[in-house]
């Protein structure tokens, strides 16, 4: 079993231990670092390399959002949790374009966080209900707005990929409901890929959220 390395940055010690008891308890989950704020964060994470970050907002020196930021610059490849108390979408479409792969609030994080954890490692974005509903009415309002639907920039068999890419089918899977070969499945993503300047799976999931092609 593959055990993900976890940097837990959060400037309440007793937060940071709740959090640790919980990650800690499941076998493929091990803290490897924490932080008090989110400057000690990207040196910790430079230090230990860890293959996923969680990062509360309300930090001293750097907030999480700053640090998610700077992390997604130095490390492409580190996968990120955005943990906190605020239920509000600004700070939440703030945590995407930081690069972050999931929200998930203080307050149900015995319930959530572990999935989320393990969704991010699968490149899967992990989104509370609100979340969702966020994305969906943004994309509503540019819709409103005469601003240009982003599922226009792809064909229509891409976008048949990519919703089922989306909800999560394995290449086989969307060969087979789709009655095409597992290489053309794959030509399809990296066309998309390309056409969208996109670099990953999570990223896909996310365009076919804000294109409305997959339901809360």
């Amino acid at each position: 079993m593959t055990t993900t390395r976890i940097l837990l940055a959060d400037d309440h010690a007793l937060v940071r231990r709740g959090v640790r008891l919980i990650l800690d308890g499941e076998p493929d989950l091990s803290v490897v670092a924490e932080a008090g704020d989110g400057a000690e964060a990207v040196e910790k994470a430079r230090a230990t390399r860890p293959d996923l970050a969680i990062l509360d907002i309300a930090m001293p020196r750097l907030t999480g959002l700053q640090a998610a930021r700077e992390l997604t610059r130095l490390q492409p490849e580190l996968r990120i949790l955005i943990l906190t108390m605020y239920d509000n979408e600004q700070f939440f479409f703030e945590a995407l374009r930081a690069g972050a792969s999931g929200y998930v609030l203080k307050s149900v994080a015995d319930r959530d966080l572990l999935h989320a954890c393990r969704a991010a490692m699968r490149d899967e974005p992990f989104l509370y209900p609100g979340a969702v509903n966020a994305l969906i009415r943004n994309y509503l309002d540019r819709a409103r707005h005469g601003e240009p639907v982003p599922a226009k920039a792809i064909t229509d068999r891409e976008e048949e990929v990519l919703k089922l890419v989306a909800e999560g089918h394995s290449s086989k899977q969307i060969a087979d409901i789709l009655v095409i070969s597992v290489k053309t499945v794959e030509r399809h993503r990296a066309n998309m890929l390309q056409k969208l300047g996109l670099k990953d799976r999570l990223e896909l999931t996310r365009y076919a959220i804000r294109a409305g092609l997959i339901e809360p």
